[in-house]
């Protein structure tokens, strides 16, 4: 049998799969819309696409939302899927294979750590704009998952005491709300079309662009406050939005600026550096194989 995983990046709206080999390379992959509706339903989904790889894969590797626990990989929360809290997919499943699940964001910066802008890196940080805000902490070339398994869950950060989510990052940071605070601004047909919100955005328009700067400076509030406790190398931005240049470009352009202007913070600490993620929306497909094979001591 040839050393191909199967790897599956569950998402509250899209199911993502990816065939991948030992290498790092995808052989194939496709996208579809999760099943949402319950548990049941949601692992017959499940069912149905592993068996669609029948002898030709040695694991799978899950990405999920939510806190994940291990090393019995339960997870906890399940983000916008809430059937999946306390669920754990390898006793669900029961298959003949290795599987492994690991918490979305430090997917991505396993990927990074893998194969990407991580690899060279003893102290680093991925951070991935998507719904929310995900991470994975690295120190010491090594992924960071503390004592609860929760570090790295950038959307719990708030900036007020107060009830709900409401002031938390993972609202003020959401890539999919600022895109949706752009289209309504701009009046398109769909409010979420992304692609249509940076062409706007890198033609220079001044209301798309005004809630972008907005944004881009949320995202320099969250860099500082990680940089100050953490002092690490390199901040690896990731998420879908990630693949747009001028995403990264003005996240660090506002944050130089902040640092340089705050004399204090320029005269005490060193900036991070902040790069575009290697992998974009593919990133948790190759964190997630990396997990299974460390999982399994690279023996699957």
């Amino acid at each position: 049998m040839t050393k191909n995983y199967l790897a599956i990046d569950v998402g509250g709206t899209w199911l993502k799969v990816g065939l991948i080999d030992r290498a790092g390379n995808i052989i194939e992959k496709y996208n579809e819309r999760t099943v949402t509706t319950g548990l049941p339903e949601f692992l017959v989904q499940l069912h149905r696409v592993i068996d669609r790889y029948a002898g030709q894969i040695r694991g799978v590797a899950f990405s999920v939302p939510g806190k994940v626990a291990h090393p019995t990989d339960t997870i906890k929360g399940g983000g916008s899927l809430t059937f999946m809290d306390g669920v754990n997919l390898r006793d669900e499943l029961q298959l003949d294979l290795p599987v492994a699940v690991e918490n979305d964001g430090k997917a991505a910066a396993l990927a990074e750590l893998w194969l990407g802008e991580l690899n060279d890196v003893a102290d680093g940080m991925a951070i991935v704009l998507g719904t929310g805000v995900g991470g994975g902490l690295v120190l010491n070339g090594e992924l960071v998952y503390g004592t609860h398994y929760q570090a790295g869950e950038l959307s719990f950060i708030f900036g007020q005491i107060e009830t709900g989510m409401a002031t938390s990052i993972g609202l003020h940071g959401s890539a999919v709300e600022m895109i949706k605070r752009i289209g309504t601004q701009l009046q398109l047909p769909e409010i979420d079309d992304g692609l249509t919100v940076f062409e706007h955005i890198n033609a220079g328009e001044p209301a798309a662009n005004e809630i972008f700067d907005a944004y881009a400076n949320q995202i320099v509030l969250l860099i500082q406050n990680i940089q100050a406790i953490t002092d690490i190398q390199r901040i690896v931005i990731g998420g879908g939005i990630s693949a747009q240049p001028i995403v990264v470009e003005r996240i660090r352009e506002k944050y130089l600026a902040f640092f340089n202007g705050n004399e204090l913070v320029k005269a005490t600490l060193t900036p991070a550096e902040i790069v575009a993620g290697k992998f974009a929306n593919d990133a948790n497909l190759f964190g997630a194989v990396y997990h299974l094979l460390m999982q399994f001591n690279q023996e699957v």
